[in-house]
């Protein structure tokens, strides 16, 4: 079956870095638009940043753009989001999900598997 698994969430200083990874299995995954999403308490869920199948293509919210990166490994299956200069606003559950897709959507619901979640807090 299909399995997506998040590591490398923690709590972390405004200002610092964190280094998110999800390891896919149980799919093609060099055919498939890999998405970060988080979602804070009390608020909607928000495509933080996606990438293509080559890694060519990648999307990023507003609210992340020059702060975030999202890359891609497909020899080992796996997608990266690094996050700079980090800011208590970005405090979430950070989740990675996949989508059949040719092109990046935002919708979630375009999203067929998801992982469990990595909680990610920034201290002010």
């Amino acid at each position: 079956q299909v399995q997506l698994v998040e590591s490398g969430g923690g709590l972390v200083q405004a200002g610092g870095s964190l280094r998110l990874s999800c390891a896919a299995s149980g799919l093609t995954f060099s055919s498939r638009v890999m998405g970060w999403f988080r979602q804070a308490q009390g608020k909607a869920r928000e495509l933080v940043a996606a990438i293509n199948w080559s890694g060519a293509g990648t999307f990023y919210a507003e609210s992340v753009k020059g702060r975030f990166a999202i890359s891609r490994v497909n020899a080992k299956n796996t997608v990266y989001l690094q996050m700079n200069s980090l800011k208590p606003e970005d405090t979430a559950v950070y989740s990675c999900a996949t989508s059949p897709r040719n092109t990046i959507p935002s919708a979630y619901t375009a999203y067929d598997y998801w992982g469990q979640g990595t909680q990610v807090t920034v201290s002010s």
